[in-house]
Parts: structure tokens; C-alpha cells; sequence
């Protein structure tokens, strides 16, 4: 067990290395301000949404249902976005918005899981997977500081902090996935399902009306190209 376990937390950690570089980015507006905070912003968003649906209907959705009965799924997946609705209307009457950021965590700690549940099983694509994680994170780290900061009058670098830490969820998540949902699978199967309700909720509610602006054709592409990122795992996997 030892040796899926150290791996595990390699690869999540190589996988949530890339939140503190996607916020980092967002972080280094000043190389074209009016661009930045203009058609990348968009585009960027746009891609982590298309990773977002990708993640839905390529990796949580069709490993999970295998994982149990079709009520069950159905169950879950209803569960998880009626879930998600009742979180973000709490945060949104506190006058808080974190919808890129809920949305990058509740896709990259079932993810970690399975990348643990995977790795304890034996199943060959581990590193595959964790590089997959890698690259949704990216643009979701920097989707998810760029919200913050907009609606929040605290320094800079006081709102970066959290992204440096936010990487070390990813080997505990992995770990559990090792220890506990590897010999589980109908669990797991119930976790992944869940987090795609509320990943899917997220999208509509949160990512996708970030997305619009007239006369661009970076956030609809960046759509398309997030999703085609999502494919290529999964056709490769």
C-alpha cells in the first residue's frame, strides 16, 4: 500500500500545483491591463467551462454511474446540484460569491480521490489523470481569484495566500481515495456523481454568464478547446 500512497500524493500535488500559477497569473494583470481583464478574462473562463462540462460528462458521470445502481445515480446527481443551489444562494445573501472557487474545489478534491482510488487499484493512466487535473485547475484557479478580488478591498497578496495552500487539499483527498474509497467503490461512485450535480449547477449559475462579450470569438473557442481538453483524456485514458 505504500507505494500507491506516496504516489497519490505526487501526483495530487502535481495536479494542484497549478492553482497558485493560474491565480498567479490573474495575479500579474499588468502586462496588457485592458486585455487581461477583457477577452482573456473571458476566454479563460470560458475554457474552465468547457473543462468544468468535460469533467461532467467524460470523467464523473461515467465512472460514477459504473459504480452503482442507476437510482442512486440519479439520486446523487440531483442531490449534489439542489445542494450547490441552496450553498451559493447562502453565500450570495451574505453578499459572498465564490462560484469559480467552489467550482474548481468540488472538481479537483473528487478528482484527487479517484486519482488515489485509481492508483490503489493499479489502473495505468494515474499520471494521465493527475495531468489532466493540472491543466482544468489552471484556468480555474485563475477564474476563481479574478472573482474574488473583484469583490473584495483586502491587498492583493492577502487574497492570493489561500491559492499557495490550496494544492495540499489535493494529497489528503488522494490519500482518502487510497485508504478508504479505493475499498469502497459505491461510495466513490456517490461522491463523484454528487460533485457533478453541483459542478454542473456551478457552470450555468456562475461560469457561464461570465462568459459573454459581444463581438469576440476567445470565450466561445475557449469553450470548445476546454471541452476538447476533456475529450483527449478521456479518449486517451
Amino acid at each position: 500500500m505504500f507505494e500507491p500512497l506516496t504516489q497519490a500524493v505526487l501526483y495530487a500535488l502535481l495536479a494542484g500545483a497549478t492553482i497558485p500559477l493560474g491565480a498567479g497569473l490573474a495575479l500579474w494583470d499588468k502586462i496588457h491591463p485592458n486585455w487581461m481583464s477583457g477577452e482573456l478574462r473571458h476566454g479563460v473562463i470560458a475554457f474552465g467551462g468547457g473543462v468544468l462540462i468535460a469533467a461532467v460528462a467524460l470523467v464523473l458521470i461515467p465512472e460514477g454511474v459504473a459504480l452503482m445502481p442507476g437510482w442512486m445515480a440519479l439520486a446523487a446527481f440531483i442531490s449534489g446540484g439542489v445542494s450547490f443551489f441552496f450553498i451559493d444562494r447562502t453565500l450570495g445573501r451574505s453578499g459572498q460569491s465564490m462560484g469559480q472557487l467552489m467550482a474548481m474545489l468540488v472538481d479537483y478534491l473528487p478528482e484527487a480521490i479517484a486519482l488515489g482510488a485509481m492508483l490503489a487499484t493499479g489502473a495505468p493512466a494515474g499520471l494521465l489523470l493527475a495531468l489532466l487535473i493540472g491543466l482544468q485547475n489552471f484556468p480555474e484557479a485563475f477564474n476563481a481569484y479574478r472573482e474574488r478580488a473583484a469583490r473584495s478591498d483586502e491587498p492583493a497578496m492577502k487574497t492570493y495566500a489561500p491559492y499557495l495552500l490550496m494544492p495540499l487539499l489535493g494529497p489528503i483527498a488522494a490519500i482518502l481515495g487510497v485508504l478508504i474509497f479505493a475499498p469502497n467503490p459505491m461510495v466513490l461512485g456517490v461522491l463523484m456523481v454528487f460533485a457533478a450535480g453541483g459542478v454542473l449547477f456551478l457552470t450555468f449559475q456562475d461560469v457561464a454568464p461570465e462568459v459573454k462579450l459581444e463581438r469576440r470569438w476567445a470565450p466561445p473557442l475557449g469553450a470548445v478547446l476546454g471541452f476538447a481538453l476533456g475529450l483527449a483524456g478521456d479518449v486517451f485514458l
